[in-house]
């Protein structure tokens, strides 16, 4: 969770680069950022269900931080629901609250709002602490966290080095850039590798629901997402090369008619 200034020898993450600020409120903690081209579907004006994903791991994350005391949360499962496309443009707003403080499991639950406070999406995310007692956050981990300055300047598959092979399938690289806490490949991009599965089979259309399980993390890598889609579900199998192709993540996603 090393900010973009913190280490100057770092490069910035990838992710930052969505221009997400995050601040702590009485309900739990709350984000924003403003919708720019570089963060649609390709094809589409609509933005990103994965980076809906994105957003709600990072917010839902943080408060699993603030109730696991040093240790560092990793996400079993990831999902997002929308009632209606995402916006094109403008500032999308995402509220988070803790549903479940477990002595081993955190739940949380994500609200997303348009311009207008219209609440277009919402999404929940599961966490379980890291196993090995070594790994602990920065005692002066910071939950109020100001937009980076630097935005993306091209699409978001392309800064994440995520190439589609064929219809239904794609090939997402693992970059120093594109680490989680615990340092291996960052979740919400494995969401973006399973966005682009889905939506490289059917043109145009954009994600109504995108469900993750996260079955082992990505210290390899690159990983592979292959899509099976029928009358409009997506089953996704996303494998990592390098660990002898084993299964990484399942996943579900349906597309907007």
């Amino acid at each position: 969770m090393t900010g973009p200034d913190e280490d100057r020898h770092l490069p910035q993450h990838i992710l930052s680069e969505l221009g997400f600020g995050v601040w702590v409120t009485d309900e739990g903690l709350e984000g924003s950022a403003s919708v720019i081209p570089e963060m649609h579907v390709p094809g589409t004006d609509i933005l990103r269900t994965s980076i809906l994903a994105v957003w709600a791991d990072m917010v839902a994350g943080l408060l699993a931080a603030k109730n696991m005391g040093d240790r560092v949360p990793v996400t079993l499962e990831l999902d997002i629901h929308l009632y209606r496309p995402a916006p094109s443009s403008g500032q999308v707003r995402a509220m988070g609250r803790a549903v479940k403080k477990g002595r081993t499991v955190f739940v949380a639950s994500v609200d997303f709002a348009d311009d207008d406070g219209d609440v277009f999406a919402f999404g929940s995310a599961s966490f379980m602490a890291v196993p090995d007692p070594a790994m602990r956050l920065p005692e002066d981990m910071s939950f109020d966290l100001p937009p980076p300055r630097q935005t993306l300047s091209v699409p978001l598959a392309d800064r994440a080095g995520c190439r589609r092979v064929e219809p239904g399938v794609v090939l997402l690289e693992l970059s120093a850039d594109g680490l989680n806490s615990s340092n291996t490949m960052n979740g919400g991009l494995i969401a973006l590798a399973v966005e682009e599965a889905a939506v490289s089979q059917s043109p145009g259309h954009t994600l109504s629901v995108l469900d993750v399980r996260y079955l082992q993390p990505v210290r390899n890598g690159p990983v592979t997402a292959a899509a099976h889609t029928s009358n409009g579900l997506c089953q996704v199998e996303v494998r990592d090369h390098g660990n002898g192709d084993r299964l990484a993540v399942i996943a579900t996603a349906r597309l907007f008619p």
